[in-house]
């Protein structure tokens, strides 16, 4: 069984586990040491994080008094559901939007806040429809019923919880907006659109044109190879999000399929897959990438990148799965 062990190695963490003759885990993230009157909250934002994210990479510690001087992991690296593009992915699965632009350029990713329980969008395709600067609010019917004290119209403003900037969806009234409540990003309480962090939509708003694909999926679990190595990231699902936030023992839960795309994404390397580190990567839902195929070595010990082990940035598409994911960092 692996435990949690303070052990990092540049930007690659290592986690042992118990046992003296057990192989350490090899996780993907960055180190953050703690300072006086840091809270998990405004750590996540500065790092361009979502608070449940940071919270589930950091398992037991209080996230409104961390102690000074602890290191935190930060997940900063991030593996897309697929290769996206060009247009926008949203992800359930890890509350993170991916703008791929037209142009090729590099994906982008930013965290979310997303529908509580009950208001979770579908898996669907749909577009931009509109774009909107300053835009007001007229409140559903549904919100109405719930706070009938809101005014027909809520105008541009402090109290206009669409922020600066609203990308309207072909959709249902769903949007992609900014928000007057930035503490609600990386969790599950909207009542249906999905929410960014103001500084992440104003960058993102003047860069999405009307007529822009927008994809939406639910995808927890995430495979890449990133140099030479094939990685898996897998975060809670809904209810597992919900007890994360609220610090209980997270629910078991398997991966449906799992197994099956692990396997195809090693290819020729499936013997060398290490299965506890994917056990402990489901078991756990860290939304770190825990390495579960290393990266072969040559006669001197240093990691070989082949045709057969490269990322996905590196190789054909035919070369790989369909489902196999592209390694983006964190877009700040």
């Amino acid at each position: 069984m692996r435990a949690w062990a303070a052990a990092f190695a540049a930007c690659a963490l290592l986690w042992s586990q118990a046992g003296a003759a057990a192989e350490p885990l090899v996780l993907l993230g960055e180190p953050y040491q703690v300072a006086a009157g840091d809270n998990l909250a405004d750590v996540a934002r500065a790092h361009g994080l979502g608070y449940v994210e940071l919270l589930a990479a950091n398992p037991g510690l209080d996230p409104w008094a961390p102690p000074e001087g602890a290191t935190l992991m930060l997940p900063t690296t991030h593996i897309a559901p697929r290769r996206p593009g060009p247009g926008l992915l949203v992800n359930l699965g890890d509350m993170r939007l991916y703008f791929a632009p037209a142009d090729g350029g590099a994906v982008a990713s930013f965290p979310i806040g997303i529908g509580r329980e009950g208001r979770a969008l579908p898996a669907t395709t749909t577009r931009v429809a509109g774009k909107r600067a300053r835009p007001s609010w007229t409140p559903p019917a549904s919100i109405r019923a719930e706070k009938p004290w809101l005014p027909a119209v809520v105008p541009p403003g402090p109290d206009n919880p669409l922020g600066a900037y609203s990308l309207d969806l072909a959709l249902d009234l769903v949007r992609i907006h900014g928000t007057n409540l930035p503490d609600g990003v990386g969790r599950r309480t909207s009542h249906g659109c999905l929410r960014l962090y103001p500084e992440d939509i104003a960058r993102l708003f003047p860069r999405v044109p009307v007529g822009t694909r927008v994809t939406i999926l639910d995808q927890p679990a995430k495979l890449a190879w990133i140099d030479g190595a094939l990685w898996l990231e897998a975060h809670p699902d809904g209810d597992q999000a919900d007890s994360v936030e609220d610090r209980r023992p997270l629910p078991a839960r398997t991966l449906p399929g799992l197994d099956q795309r692990v396997t195809a994404a090693a290819g020729a390397e499936a013997a060398r897959i290490d299965w506890d580190a994917v056990r402990w990567a489901e078991a756990h839902r860290p939304g770190l990438p825990v390495r579960i195929v290393p990266a072969p070595l040559d006669a001197t010990g240093r990691a070989l990148h082949s045709a057969a082990s490269q990322s996905p940035a590196r190789s054909a598409p035919s070369q790989r799965p369909a489902d196999l994911g592209l390694h983006v960092s964190t877009d700040r």
